[in-house]
C-alpha cells in the first residue's frame, strides 16, 4: 500500500499562502486605518459636547453655536508665533470670503487654562477681530473640548522661570458645519486665499 504523502499538495499550498497574505492584508488595515473614522461609516470622530466660558465671562456649549458653521483653532495666548499666524491666517481667510464669512464663527481656544483667564483673553483676541471669540476653562473643561477634537497639548516647563512656561500642541483648524459636524480640517501653514477657497468649498451645497 502507498503511504500518503505528507507534504501538502501545491493546490492547498497556494490556497493557505493566499489566506495568510489575505489575513496579513486585514492586519496591517486594522492597524493603520484612520482612527478618526468610525468603522463602516467613514464618519471623522472630531467634536462633541463641550461646556467653556467665553472671553466675556459667559458660558457656553457647542449647542450656543448650533446654525453656524464654526472655525476652531487651539492654542494659547503666550505662544510665540504658530498661534498668532494661524489667527490671521484664519481671520483674514474669513474677510476674503465677504458676505459668505459673515455665518461662520471663527473661535479661538485655549489649552493653557492656568494664565488665559477670560480677561486676559479678551485683550488677545481683540488683536485680531472682533468676531473671534476666545474659549477657556478649567483644566478638566479644556481636556474634554481637546479629547474631542483629538488635541494634542503638554505642558512645558521653564525651569529657570516657572511662570514662564510654554505649551506644546497640535497646530490644526477645524471646520465644523452648522449642525457641529466636521467637515474638514486644514494645516496653520495653509494661506489665507487657499483657506478661504477651502472652506468656500467645503461649505458649498
Amino acid at each position: 500500500m502507498q503511504k500518503a504523502s505528507l507534504l501538502p499538495s501545491p493546490l492547498r499550498l497556494i490556497t493557505a499562502i493566499a489566506m495568510l497574505c489575505l489575513a496579513g492584508a486585514l492586519g496591517l488595515y486594522a492597524l493603520f486605518a484612520d482612527p478618526l473614522k468610525l468603522p463602516g461609516s467613514g464618519e471623522a470622530l472630531i467634536g462633541g459636547p463641550f461646556s467653556m466660558t467665553n472671553h466675556r465671562g459667559e458660558i457656553v456649549t457647542e449647542k450656543t453655536y448650533l446654525g453656524r458653521p464654526m472655525l476652531l483653532v487651539f492654542g494659547f495666548t503666550f505662544c510665540p508665533d504658530v498661534c498668532p499666524t494661524e489667527l490671521q491666517v484664519t481671520t483674514q481667510a474669513l474677510a476674503n470670503l465677504g458676505s459668505a464669512g459673515e455665518s461662520i464663527q471663527p473661535l479661538f481656544v485655549s489649552i493653557d487654562p492656568e494664565r488665559d483667564k477670560p480677561d486676559v483673553l479678551a485683550a488677545y483676541v481683540a488683536n485680531f477681530s472682533p468676531r473671534l471669540v476666545g474659549l477657556t476653562g478649567t483644566p478638566e473643561q479644556v481636556a474634554t473640548m481637546a479629547a474631542a477634537y483629538r488635541v494634542f497639548y503638554e505642558k512645558r516647563p521653564n525651569q529657570e522661570d516657572p511662570a514662564a512656561y510654554s505649551m506644546d500642541h497640535s497646530s490644526i483648524i477645524y471646520l465644523m458645519d452648522a449642525r457641529g459636524k466636521f467637515i474638514k480640517h486644514f494645516s496653520y501653514t495653509t494661506d489665507p486665499k487657499l483657506l478661504s477657497e477651502g472652506i468656500s468649498n467645503a461649505l458649498a451645497p
